[in-house]
């Protein structure tokens, strides 16, 4: 592989390198009187803990995983601490929702995903690793997947054991999602299930107790998960082959998705096809503007090509959107 190709892969993969403005003082003090942090306990007496937001008068929300296996939940908050009477699960979508009786803390409020665009800042608060208060995590939004009436979203911030369940929000402050589970290897991408999902598990019907359902869609077989999580290993290892043909299937049935035109595109230039990978990066900025990765591939091209006008246009729009990406690529060495 090519120096430039590798860059790429790089800033694909590392992304969470990326420096990002930090929310005010003020900001991170008021919402940190929305966050929890949740201890459970199984038959076997082993203890594990995650985090939650209140999103509601005395309701709670987290991931479904955090509660797996429990017989005892309870939420610790200002130096108390809560059982909860209720739980409304939505075990596909890995989101719970717990139910207390007295809990003396404000919900956040909820943002509008439908306005979410790559790029914008995004900040987590939570308790990754056990933490005994609650951390703030910065980043960017990398992507964005539809799926089931919400958005995904991808962010270039990493989280740990523990901060499943801690809430995503945007530079308001606002619920955008919800750190969630993250793809396999060293390199992995981060992902933060869709607020709309908190919002429409919270109408669900209520059971007293804990009760195990259906497999979080991100935690089934490969083949049956969603196509934005079956293109990531092909192409953190190079197999290129394999990337072009999970992501010809993904363009099938999801012609017009940018992502699935953009791993399309990566693939084709990787085994050789510029041309072609070319027009469909240039397909994806005709769709998403603030699509880096593309901007990023075709700054490539153009300097492998030795177009001097376009490596100049995508440069500087890749300065606006992600510098120390732009500074990877090294454009005035020789």
């Amino acid at each position: 592989m090519r120096p430039l190709a590798q860059s790429i892969l790089l800033f694909l993969m590392c992304s969470s390198l990326n420096t990002n403005a930090e929310p005010s003082p003020e900001l991170i003090y008021n919402l940190k009187g929305t966050i929890v942090k949740i201890h459970t306990v199984t038959n076997a007496g082993r203890q594990g803990s995650g985090s939650g937001v209140v999103v509601a008068k005395n309701l709670v929300a987290t991931n479904c995983h955090v509660l797996a296996n429990s017989v005892g939940v309870n939420v610790a908050a200002m130096g108390e601490t809560y059982a909860p009477v209720g739980v409304r699960a939505d075990w596909k979508h890995d989101v719970c929702i717990l139910r207390f009786e007295f809990l003396p803390l404000k919900p956040v409020i909820f943002a509008d995903n439908d306005q979410l665009i790559y790029e914008a800042a995004t900040f987590s608060v939570g308790f990754p690793g056990g933490a005994p208060k609650p951390l703030t995590t910065t980043g960017k939004i990398k992507a964005l997947y539809p799926l089931d009436g919400g958005v995904v979203i991808r962010t270039s911030a990493s989280f740990q054991m523990g901060a499943s369940g801690s809430p995503l929000f945007d530079e308001q402050g606002h619920l955008i999602g919800m750190n969630t589970f993250k793809s396999p290897g060293a390199n992995g991408y981060f992902y933060n299930v869709p607020a709309k999902w908190i919002q429409t598990a919270i109408k669900l019907p209520e059971t007293s107790t804990v009760i195990l359902g259906d497999t979080p869609f991100w935690d089934l077989p490969l083949e049956k998960r969603p196509y934005w999580m079956q293109v990531v290993l092909p192409m953190q290892a190079g197999k290129w082959v394999d990337l072009f043909t999970v992501a010809t299937e993904w363009n099938k049935h999801q012609p017009n998705q940018p992502e699935a035109i953009y791993y399309l595109a990566l693939a084709e230039k990787n085994l050789g096809k510029v041309t072609q990978a070319k027009a469909k990066f240039e397909q994806v900025l005709s769709l998403n503007p603030q699509h880096t990765s593309s901007i990023l591939a075709l700054t490539i091209i153009a300097k492998e090509q030795g177009s001097a006008i376009e490596l100049k246009d995508f440069s500087q729009k890749l300065s606006v959107l992600d510098e120390a990406a732009l500074e990877s690529l090294n454009l005035n060495a020789k």
